[in-house]
C-alpha cells in the first residue's frame, strides 16, 4: 500500500512538472528564438511594434528573394512559410498597436510606423500578386496577407484619429 501512494504521489509530481513546463509562454511559430528575444525583451510598446514590422518587412524581403531565386528544395514550402510568417508579423504589429492605444500608452510612434510601412507592404503584395510569377503555390497566403495589411493600416489610420496628440511644451 505504502508503495502505492508513492508511486501515485510521484506522478502527480511529475504530471504538475510537465503541466507547468506546457503553462509557459508558447513561442511564436514564426520568429526564431533570437526574434521572440528581442520582442520579449522590448520594454515599451513602441519597440515591439517596431521589431514586428521589421521582421515583416524582412520576410516580404526573403518571399521575393525566393520567388527571384528558386531553392532546389522546398521551394513551395518556404513561400508559403515566408508569407505566413510576415501576416504573423503584421497581425501582431496591429496587436500590439491596439494594446497600447487601450492601455492610453503613447503609441504613436509605432502607430506612425505601421500607417507608412503597410503603405509600403500593400505595394509591394499587389505587384507580386499582379505578376502572378508562381502564384498558384501560395495564392491563398498572399490573399491572406493583402486582407491582413490592409487591416493593419486601417487600424493604424482609426488609431491615428483616437489617439490624443502628444504633449506641446510652452515656453514660459
Amino acid at each position: 500500500m505504502r508503495v502505492w501512494n508513492e508511486v501515485t504521489l510521484l506522478g502527480c509530481l511529475v504530471f504538475c512538472a510537465a503541466a507547468g513546463a506546457a503553462a509557459q509562454v508558447p513561442q511564436k511559430d514564426y520568429l526564431s528564438s533570437q526574434e521572440a528575444d528581442k520582442i520579449r525583451d522590448a520594454e515599451t510598446s513602441n519597440e515591439k511594434i517596431k521589431l514586428f514590422v521589421l521582421f515583416a518587412d524582412d520576410r516580404l524581403k526573403k518571399f521575393q528573394y525566393e520567388l527571384d531565386h528558386p531553392s532546389q528544395t522546398n521551394h513551395p514550402q518556404l513561400l508559403n512559410y515566408l508569407m505566413n510568417s510576415y501576416v504573423g508579423c503584421i497581425d501582431d504589429a496591429a496587436d500590439q498597436m491596439q494594446l497600447g492605444v487601450e492601455k492610453q500608452q503613447n503609441v504613436r510612434a509605432g502607430i506612425d510606423l505601421v500607417a507608412e510601412k503597410t503603405k509600403e507592404f500593400l505595394e509591394v503584395l499587389k505587384k507580386i500578386k499582379a505578376d502572378g510569377k508562381e502564384s498558384e503555390i501560395y495564392q491563398d497566403n498572399l490573399d491572406d496577407a493583402l486582407e491582413g495589411t490592409q487591416d493593419a493600416l486601417n487600424d493604424a489610420e482609426k488609431a491615428k484619429r483616437s489617439v490624443a496628440p502628444p504633449p506641446v511644451r510652452r515656453k514660459s
